[in-house]
């Protein structure tokens, strides 16, 4: 790229180039790529004639980049639509709504929008959560996820319409109930630790839609939470202090350039909550204390994905020590 005057890929677009030539190779049938920022100028929007764009829910991310409403974000995210290919999206504000409409009516594709009411929450029991579909297609089959994410379930339905769009008897639906129950999402309302939970949640959306499975879940013993600093981490610290009952709130540093001093996002919890905020700099030292924290409820680590990273990362350690030490 360089020789052709190019500019030097960035480590994303190394992974994609990585990635396309071992599919290439595998002689894949079906490849799922995510886009790495927006869509429009993604990396991976360098291929040609899809079998489907699919778009999931969109909040308010990555808006020194894709622009600061939720229209604008959505724009770019519409940006994968190709012309004629089938568009399902699930259904967020109206506003973005209207933009995925509107872009897949211009590149004459039709389009499906997975609603909000299209499933139904049976309950969450035993770290799981219970849902139906209310379409015909899907009969009375109560579908059960291994995570307790109240967002999941749309999740879900979004990715069985594609399936059903593209394949549908073809697609083996008698098989879906199983598959959906096995899947485990790493990092996305995980319970890393009886009663101790990570969710990569590190936007506005994203903590919004944490709280309310927290409410429905049941009281939170701690929340540990750490952000970078370009992300708009006042208002969801807010958010959360309005949204989750806590008995107390722990605030760490993750290690990373891009981090926010722990003191600093103390000083942001303060200024939001009268519950006990505790300031510890070790993304290690906080972790532990959290657990120790627990009391019969749950404790919950949220914020960013490298805080998430970096508690996995303790965790896996910590298990190869203890059984090296047997």
């Amino acid at each position: 790229m360089e020789a052709e005057g190019l500019e030097h890929p960035t480590f994303f677009e190394f992974l994609f180039g990585m990635g396309m030539l071992a599919f290439s190779q595998a002689e894949a049938e079906y490849v799922i790529l995510e886009t790495g920022l927006g869509g429009r100028l993604d990396a991976t929007s360098a291929t040609e004639d899809p079998e489907v764009c699919v778009i999931t829910s969109i909040g308010l991310d990555h808006m020194e980049y894709l622009g600061d409403t939720v229209e604008q974000i959505a724009g770019e995210k519409a940006g994968i639509i190709r012309p004629g290919v089938p568009v399902f999206y699930a259904q967020s504000a109206e506003e973005s709504d209207r933009v995925i409409e509107k872009t897949a009516a211009q590149q004459g594709s039709s389009c499906k929008k997975i609603g909000k009411d299209a499933y139904e929450i049976l309950g969450i029991e035993d770290k799981h959560i219970a849902f139906s579909c209310l379409n015909d297609y899907y009969g009375t089959t109560t579908w059960k996820l291994n995570n307790i994410g109240l967002y999941q379930p749309h999740n879900a339905l979004l990715a069985m319409e594609v399936m059903r769009g593209l394949f549908g008897e073809n697609g083996h639906p008698h098989l879906w109930k199983e598959a959906l129950e096995a899947v485990r999402w790493r990092g996305r309302m995980e319970e890393v630790l009886p009663g101790v939970y990570v969710d990569g949640a590190h936007n506005i959306s994203a903590v919004k839609a944490f709280a309310e499975t927290v409410e429905k879940a049941g009281f939170a013993d701690a929340v540990l939470f750490s952000a970078v600093r370009d992300k708009d981490y006042e208002e969801m610290i807010k958010y959360l202090c309005e949204h989750t009952e806590a008995a107390c709130y722990i605030v760490t540093q993750i290690e990373d350039a891009r981090g926010t001093r722990a003191d600093e996002l103390g000083v942001v919890f303060r200024k939001y909550t009268d519950k006990p905020v505790r300031v510890i700099g070790s993304v290690k030292d906080a972790f532990e204390y959290a657990v120790s924290s627990r009391r019969g409820g749950n404790v919950y680590c949220l914020g960013s994905l490298y805080l998430t990273g970096m508690i996995e990362g303790y965790l896996g350690s910590r298990e190869n020590q203890i059984r090296g030490g047997r």
